[in-house]
């Protein structure tokens, strides 16, 4: 998401990002009644008109897109219009950009308007089959956003809309959907839902040391993450890592998991060595070097 907010902030260069870290701003947080993270709020004329809990990158970028239009429309002259089109981002940053949204969520559609309030018959067909079927997906409202609109029906050489994808391949659109949840290939094709517990074992095990922390090793989000991340790195220890900042089911699901109520966490082959605290224990008396050898 951090790639993503960057990325808005670039194209609408007229707005204020602003990133604060949740946990050390409480007093922010309780006002904003910040209830998961990462929570995105939209601020104008200091009254909140959207806010998107959670890493749902299209749906960050519809709001922003949707709230931009009047104040890019304030701040710019008729003059400053044929700048905008000498502006135009390069075919190479925006097909990453549509990369990124089409793999921003297992199934992703691209429709007019939201699944809501669609804006045409052919996106209200798609999202009431899609309900029927208990998908779940995220979704692209592209009259929001004429860059994606018309960059999209290049990139995947597709000429119309609605768009679904899965796993980041085009399934197709409205008529081809409807065959294919007819013939039952289309549940076929969904991604197999995993319950969380098996999801947070096959992070934990996902490395022979995996590090639960806030942030990333480069760039830790908290002290004690901050200081597991040193002792690690000082005794070259190679280790897989997770950004619970990323995810707050698995952030407050593995403590349940693991029965420990903490970040950072540390793991080795599967099993849970401990804290912060232990595993300096641990380097102090000597017993960490034992594990990881042994």
């Amino acid at each position: 998401m951090n790639e993503v907010f960057t990325e808005l902030a670039g194209k609408f260069p007229a707005l204020h990002f602003l990133k604060i870290e949740a946990e050390e701003f409480p007093d922010i947080s309780e006002v904003f009644e910040i209830a998961a993270v990462p929570t995105f709020i939209v601020l104008k004329g200091g009254k909140v008109v959207d806010q998107i809990e959670g890493a749902k990158a299209a749906e960050l970028a519809n709001a922003v897109s949707k709230h931009a239009k009047g104040v890019l429309n304030k701040f710019t002259s008729p003059a400053a219009a044929p700048g905008a089109v000498e502006g135009t981002k390069p075919v190479k940053d925006l097909n990453s950009r549509l990369k990124a949204l089409i793999n921003s969520a297992p199934v992703m559609i691209f429709i007019k308007g939201t699944p809501q309030q669609p804006r045409c018959g052919f996106s209200r067909q798609l999202v009431d089959m899609l309900g029927d079927e208990k998908v779940k997906y995220s979704s692209f409202n592209i009259l929001a956003d004429e860059d994606v609109r018309q960059g999209l029906k290049a990139y995947s050489d597709w000429p119309t809309y609605p768009q679904v994808y899965v796993n980041g391949e085009l399934m197709g659109g409205l008529d081809i959907i409807k065959e294919m949840i007819a013939s039952g290939e289309f549940k076929e094709v969904l991604p197999k839902e995993k319950d969380l517990s098996t999801r947070l074992q096959e992070l934990i095990e996902k490395q022979p040391v995996m590090v639960f922390i806030k942030g990333t090793p480069e760039e830790p989000r908290c002290g004690f993450s901050r200081q597991m991340v040193g002792l690690l790195n000082d005794r070259h220890v190679k280790y897989g890592h997770f950004d619970i900042l990323s995810d707050d089911e698995v952030r407050q699901g593995l403590k349940t998991h693991v029965d420990w109520p903490t970040f950072p966490m540390l793991f080795y082959k599967g099993e849970l060595l401990g804290g912060l605290d232990i595993i300096k224990e641990m380097i102090e008396s000597g017993e960490f070097d034992q594990v990881l050898t042994a």
